[in-house]
């Protein structure tokens, strides 16, 4: 209760959120009275941080400055505008097709936030979107990057698991495509509601134009693509190599960037990465007291003996996966699930592993927008300045489609395992 009500009292006050899960984390201890764990306490938040695979998101925010510093994000919404013709809300199906593209190339949801606030949202803004309903589209776009593949997520749980990841990422196919056509039926309602701008028909010319115009900057999604399929580089390396790209079509091809630019780049992208980055690293102190607590573990066994249907076991998974991607983020959730809970699903129950995969997955992805954790909300609010409660709320239509479409995998397993051969 005491921990419950320090929280909401620090949001009221307005505490950035990651001090406030900061010292929650310590109120927790405090409260507890294992005073044990402050010995551990700068250890675990610096821990959020020793990853490798965060060095990629200060370089994807720094391609994203340098791509809208030269006018290749413009360029390419340009492109995609002309392709795609005269449509109410035609940016906004952009918006949320470009969080398709990057979704195959990098895998994170909040990597995929950060660079979609610096290339699609101004595009939107300018042209009378919005600022709010923008952002909470790039920021619901995010919920594809943990499931179509390539999946951080479902790397991590195919090695605790033991499954083939190949097979798991073929797995997650038909769940993110779905995600996707329900996601434009939200962005269809969100039209009418917010009556998008209708995009302006074009002749051939203007569109054989736009599309010269934007081959240059349609280099830097195939830098990305080509040298991570092709084994040449990581996505971590991928980012630096577009990222000089952007520099030089910038500087050399459109003439929009100048050198007085860059330094102005790196220190916007050094002031996003560094609020980002303190954030992933408050929301590991929470999780990790979280887990000390071994919750999840105890819950599990509380659960084997209430039901011997499949379906009834995962949709109340689906109500403990919710409520647990609410207060810590899916990387350590999923660490503290899977151990449990697998053995449970498939001894038990006999529910495809790859299937108990995917539902799992999905499901944690919503924790990523949901307070009080909510990672990629709260970093969708700082880089689009936009307050987390009106994000929250603007959010609700796709958290709803993302739960029906969970529904429908719960229901028919062959979703996620019928290219596989499940």
């Amino acid at each position: 209760m005491i921990v419950g009500v320090s929280f909401l009292s620090m949001l009221a006050i307005g505490m950035p959120i990651a001090f406030a899960l900061a010292t929650l984390a310590l109120i927790y201890i405090l409260v507890s009275g294992n005073t044990v764990m402050l010995q551990s306490y700068s250890q675990q938040l610096y821990g959020g941080l020793e990853n490798y695979g965060l060095i990629a998101l200060p370089l994807f925010i720094l391609l994203g400055e340098f791509m809208n510093a030269g006018g290749i994000g413009r360029r390419l919404m340009a492109l995609a505008l002309a392709l795609l013709g005269r449509v109410r809300g035609g940016l906004a199906y952009v918006n949320l097709g470009a969080n398709m593209m990057m979704a195959s190339i990098l895998g994170s949801t909040v990597a995929q936030i950060t660079i979609m606030s610096r290339l699609a949202v101004p595009e939107m803004e300018r042209a009378g979107y919005p600022r709010d309903v923008s952002m909470a589209i790039a920021a619901a776009g995010g919920l594809l990057a943990p499931i179509i593949p390539p999946s951080m997520l479902f790397i991590i749980f195919g090695v605790i698991a033991q499954i083939p990841i190949g097979d798991l990422f073929i797995a997650g196919v038909i769940p993110g495509f779905l995600i996707f056509i329900a996601f434009l039926g939200v962005i269809a309602w969100l039209g009418h509601r917010h009556d998008f701008p209708t995009t302006e028909s074009m002749s051939m010319r203007e569109r054989l134009k736009a599309v010269a115009d934007a081959l240059p900057a349609a280099a830097i999604p195939v830098i990305i693509v080509g040298s991570i399929l092709g084994g040449l580089a990581t996505p971590t390396e991928s980012a630096a190599i577009a990222s000089l790209a952007a520099v030089a079509i910038g500087l050399f091809v459109y003439r929009e960037m100048r050198l007085i630019d860059i330094p102005k780049a790196f220190l916007n992208a050094a002031a996003s990465s560094a609020s980002v980055l303190f954030l992933i690293a408050a929301a590991q102190v929470f999780s990790w007291v979280i887990t000390f607590e071994n919750l999840p573990a105890m819950v599990a066994a509380a659960m084997q003996g209430m039901t011997q249907s499949p379906i009834v076991f995962l949709l109340m998974l689906n109500v403990l996966l919710l409520f647990l991607g609410m207060i810590t983020d899916p990387i350590p959730a999923l660490i503290l699930v899977v151990p449990v809970f697998l053995p449970v699903a498939t001894g038990i129950y006999g529910i495809d592993p790859f299937h108990f995969g995917v539902v799992v997955c999905l499901n944690l992805t919503l924790g990523l927008l949901t307070p009080p954790v909510g990672t990629g909300l709260f970093v969708a609010s700082l880089m689009g300045n936009v307050r987390p409660e009106r994000l929250a709320v603007l959010l609700v239509p796709f958290f709803l489609a993302v739960l029906v479409v969970l529904l429908l995998l719960v229901v028919f397993p062959v979703l996620s395992t019928g290219l596989i051969g499940g």
